[in-house]
């Protein structure tokens, strides 16, 4: 059973040294010549080749798929295989029985046929001896949008194809131009001897857009992930029934575009939404913790049957664990910064930073008002969701973990507002805190008048914390520092030479994400830090992992194809 387990993964790897050997000649000329007898080698006697981006294309999709277990690309191999088999046993018994008989399908001579038949047969027996390993499915009505797909897009090839061709003949004859462009859009798939060509660039450029059809039609054909993720009503109202004191991140499993998968029991629940592939719960699981293991083993083999990876950001450290238990692993992501009401005070030298930034924004006339949502009028709501918007310094939304994504939801009454207001009685800053059971709150959203006064964020912070014993509130959750030890122990002094060269490139990176900002904006309030972790399946799959997480998150957001053309018009 252990062999059978490692075929996917075999056959992923033998297609994909296929793929890059496929691009390869067929970008580099020389280098195809070069190797033409290898190459007609292994397409004599191993598996059909082409010097061609879209059979490249096609056949690292197809690996890609194989390594995630579908069981759509299990079918289409053995299809493959299936038209080979004929192939090779219809020249065979050709090659047998018709005296002097030759057949274009076989490859020459009798040995030659045979023992391609003995390959092809072994292949087939591998791939129905490891059918079982190849479990995960896909969208329903993939196969018929994939067709659809790959056949408008080919077309569109042909067309653009033939029209080059036209103009850039070359040597090519007028009669043989569309037989030939057919032959490249398709290609290579059927092999037609031409007296001519045009020149190299326009079968690259076919070749090209052929590539760019079957990357597109593929990638819906082996997709896995959900059109749209959608937190159901009647999901969401059994998740707010779950949530209790112990995560400060748990009211963010009301997120709408997020799924929820509930333990057999109801008593818990893990909320995720599925991200290029990875199927990525944000926090702790919610609920009952004696019944998270089931939870997060419902969601892992929801994970296993789609061919997602499954990963969890931003746990807990009693999450953490139940997520190992589960059969992650786990690594320490950053911490969490918590302010314990009861404790915070600006008085003492290491607060004094904060303290003068507030005395500064108080004497400039600045004025504080602290509320619950449900306390707002609508005309208020939607001045504060304007300025929220307006505010915003990116294109979309960020946040996935620790933030709700929506203002003014009638469900949303008891999270808190924070305004400050300039000495004039207009919009300043605002945060906006969601509850963390009944007597905390946890940071959702941060927006400011970039001409504001600089101070702001203390001053609120400060504010905040002086009412907070008014609503009940006992820890406040600011925001969540990546990495903070690294900061912190890189600039101690005497620190070793890996932490300290790990300090200096999380500083390299801070001029694109805000690493180092985060963790500065929060260790001047002196919190309780908190651990935060991440929960993955496999190390090969940390990159994949992390570039789901970033795309979730906000800070990478990879353009869309109607984005492309659009940029291609302007």
């Amino acid at each position: 059973m252990g062999g059978r387990s490692r075929v996917p993964r075999m056959l992923s790897i033998s297609l994909t040294v296929l793929a890059v050997y496929s691009a390869v000649i067929a970008l580099i000329p020389p280098l195809r010549r070069g190797l033409s007898g290898l190459t007609e080698f292994v397409d004599s006697w191993l598996f059909p080749i082409a010097p061609n981006l879209a059979y490249a294309a096609f056949t690292a999709l197809l690996a890609g798929a194989l390594a995630r277990r579908k069981r759509i690309a299990w079918r289409l191999v053995v299809v493959l295989l299936g038209i080979s088999l004929a192939l090779s046993l219809a020249g065979v018994l050709v090659l047998l029985y018709v005296p002097g008989g030759t057949f274009e399908g076989g490859k020459g001579t009798l040995a030659e046929t045979a023992f391609s038949l003995v390959v092809v047969t072994l292949l087939m027996v591998l791939m129905l001896w490891s059918r079982q390993e190849f479990y995960a499915r896909v969208q329903p009505a993939s196969a018929r949008k994939a067709i659809l797909t790959l056949g408008g897009l080919l077309a569109v090839s042909f067309v653009v194809g033939f029209l080059l061709v036209t103009a850039f003949s070359g040597t090519l004859p007028p009669h043989r131009r569309a037989v030939w462009t057919l032959s490249h859009t398709l290609g290579g798939v059927f092999d037609v001897p031409h007296p001519g060509h045009p020149p190299s660039w326009v079968s690259f450029l076919i070749g090209l857009m052929s590539a760019i059809a079957l990357i597109t039609a593929f990638a819906v054909l082996f997709r896995s992930q959900r059109a749209k993720a959608v937190l159901a009503p009647e999901d969401e109202e059994r998740i707010r029934k779950l949530l209790g004191e112990r995560d400060s991140l748990a009211y963010f499993a009301t997120r709408r575009d997020r799924s929820a998968i509930f333990s057999p029991s109801g008593k818990a629940a893990v909320s995720y939404r599925v991200v290029n592939g990875v199927s990525l719960a944000g926090g702790d699981p919610v609920g009952d913790p004696e019944a998270w293991e089931h939870a997060i083993r419902a969601w892992t083999d929801q994970a296993a049957a789609y061919g997602w990876t499954p990963a969890a950001i931003g746990a807990s450290e009693e999450g953490a664990r139940a997520y190992q238990r589960g059969g992650l692993k786990v690594l320490e992501l950053g911490d969490e910064a918590v302010i314990d009401v009861a404790a915070f005070t600006l008085t003492g030298r290491e607060m004094r930073g904060v303290r003068q930034a507030v005395n500064r924004v108080e004497r400039a006339g600045y004025t504080l008002c602290v509320r619950r949502h449900h306390e707002l009028n609508p005309e208020e709501m939607r001045t504060i969701i304007g300025r929220a918007e307006a505010w915003r310094d990116t294109e979309t939304e960020r946040g996935f973990s620790m933030a709700l994504g929506r203002l003014g939801d009638p469900r949303d009454g008891q999270c808190v507002l924070v305004q400050a207001r300039k000495p004039d009685g207009d919009e300043a800053a605002l945060l906006s805190f969601v509850p963390w059971g009944a007597t905390g709150l946890s940071l959702d959203l941060m927006r400011r008048d970039r001409d504001a006064e600089n101070g702001l964020m203390e001053f609120m912070v400060a504010g905040l914390v002086e009412a907070a014993p008014g609503l009940g509130v006992d820890r406040i959750s600011l925001n969540f520092a990546v990495f903070r030890s690294a900061f912190e122990e890189g600039a101690r002094i005497g620190a070793g030479p890996v932490i300290r060269a790990w300090r200096r490139l999380l500083l390299f990176l801070s001029r694109w994400w805000q690493l180092e900002s985060l963790y500065r904006a929060n260790v001047k309030y002196h919190p309780e830090w908190v651990p935060r972790f991440l929960a993955y399946g496999d190390t090969r799959d940390l990159v994949k992992v992390g570039i789901a997480s970033a795309v979730a998150e906000g800070f990478l957001r990879p353009p869309s194809l109607p984005q492309l053309l659009r940029r291609g018009e302007a």
